[in-house]
């Protein structure tokens, strides 16, 4: 079962450094293909994911709150965890957006695949290559398999940074392990503060 990623958490609430993340330990520029937000921002959410992960579907429109509304001081960089054994179909979900993301269309996907966590299989996922204007034939079976070193990167690099459930957040570099809400989220960031007392610390 994935763990809930609501559990666990510090007494005393962490406050992340505005400082560029580099977690990943193959090619840091591999690391943030998939990134959403300001490129600048001071502080970055690398979130190892699962679409097939019904915490990864909740924490998906609480993220994109909190970066959508923090006027450019986040961003959320997508790296892939999918859980074999329990997600029958996160693989296949993982390789269809990498797919998409080739054409341009990561973050469009996602979204489909995340509304539709009841319906990852290769005829769903073709309706929704569809739906976006893709060019289908590269989304599932063994043309999608050429993506899958990209998949297995983000799982390694995932597994040296000691993941082992999903969503997993760090934020710039850190482990988050409190609540995955978008208040807990900036109490840790500081983001309750003006902006310029970040940068006096």
């Amino acid at each position: 079962m994935t763990p809930d990623p609501g559990t666990g958490g510090h007494e005393a609430t962490r406050e992340a450094a505005p400082a560029p993340a580099h977690l990943g330990t193959h090619d840091s520029g591999f690391a943030f293909r998939w990134a959403y937000g300001n490129p600048e921002a001071p502080f970055t959410i690398v979130e190892f994911g699962d679409f097939e992960c019904p915490y990864c579907g909740a924490a998906k429109p609480v993220l994109s709150e909190l970066i959508d509304k923090s006027e450019g001081q986040v961003r959320l960089v997508w790296r892939h965890f999918p859980l074999f054994e329990p997600h029958p179909y996160a693989l296949t979900a993982a390789l269809a957006a990498e797919a998409a993301g080739h054409q341009g269309a990561f973050w469009p996907m996602a979204k489909l695949l995340f509304k539709n966590q009841m319906q990852l299989d290769d005829a769903s996922i073709v309706r929704y290559g569809e739906q976006l204007g893709l060019d289908t034939t590269s989304l599932v079976g063994e043309p999608a398999q050429r993506f899958a070193e990209a998949v297995r990167t983000d799982y390694q690099d995932g597994i040296d940074a000691g993941v082992h459930g999903t969503p997993t957040l760090f934020i710039n570099g850190e482990p988050y392990t409190d609540a995955v809400t978008v208040t807990d989220l900036r109490d840790t960031m500081g983001l309750s503060r003006t902006k310029k007392s970040w940068f006096r610390r």
